[in-house]
């Protein structure tokens, strides 16, 4: 744990959004949303379907979730921050990524800390998951992390997070692509909310070390440079 200040105040059971971003995740969709539904204190599980071309908006809708889609893609951050706008306020806001499926039950590790007051950011640990890349993406972000917000994080570039308002909307207009989550973890690390990172059993689809692969990984890696940069100039 990392980071210090600015503890939630209030009486009563916070209400908590979760929020999925998802980009032709049909195979999945389902599995994350059902088991985010039944999470305990989760209000409503809402999914942000960016310019998907299968079935993600119709899987999720079956399922009970609330769908904002976009027909063009506009990319992760934006697409989040857009949705933020379009939902009622919530008191924790639980991000969770669309191919997690039924192990997005573990996303109430992330919960605990934060509805309780102890965290303003909780972050997901994955464990070593097979079929990724090479990890230099992770260890950028890494470093722009510890050098732009002097917090050290093992997971910078996790989809998966609780949020308590406060330290959500005190970062907002949210980096665009795949820079949000670095963007967000300096952000709240500057303005002074407490993070920390809490290990859960979750896994994802992996990207693999093709063609496909490695170009989700460049467009990530571009992402997370150009948050940085504005971030180490002083400039957001």
């Amino acid at each position: 744990m990392t980071a210090s200040r600015r503890g939630r105040k209030g009486s009563g059971s916070p209400t908590v959004m979760a929020i999925v971003a998802a980009r032709n995740e049909e195979a999945s969709i389902r599995l994350t949303v059902k088991a985010l539904a039944d999470l305990p204190g989760v209000a409503e599980v809402v999914v942000v379907s960016d310019g998907s071309s299968d079935r993600t908006a119709e899987e999720a809708l079956g399922a009970g979730a609330r769908v904002l889609s976009r027909p063009d893609r506009v990319g992760k951050g934006r697409a989040l921050d857009e949705a933020l706008d379009r939902v009622q306020r919530a008191d924790v806001y639980l991000f969770v990524d669309g191919d997690v499926g039924e192990t997005a039950s573990e996303a109430s590790k992330l919960l605990g800390p934060v509805t309780a007051g102890e965290l303003d950011v909780a972050v997901a640990r994955f464990p070593p998951l097979p079929g990724g890349g090479f990890g230099l993406v992770k260890a950028m972000s890494v470093w722009v992390v510890r050098t732009a917000g002097s917090l050290s994080l093992a997971e910078p570039v996790s989809g998966q997070r609780a949020r308590a308002r406060e330290a959500l909307w005190a970062c907002r207009p949210l980096a665009d692509g795949f820079g949000l989550e670095t963007a967000m973890a300096i952000d709240a690390a500057r303005l002074g909310f407490r993070i920390g990172e809490i290990p859960v059993a979750m896994t994802h689809r992996p990207t693999g070390r093709g063609v496909a692969g490695f170009a989700h990984r460049g467009r990530q890696g571009w992402d997370i440079l150009r948050a940085a940069a504005l971030r180490v100039l002083r400039l957001r």
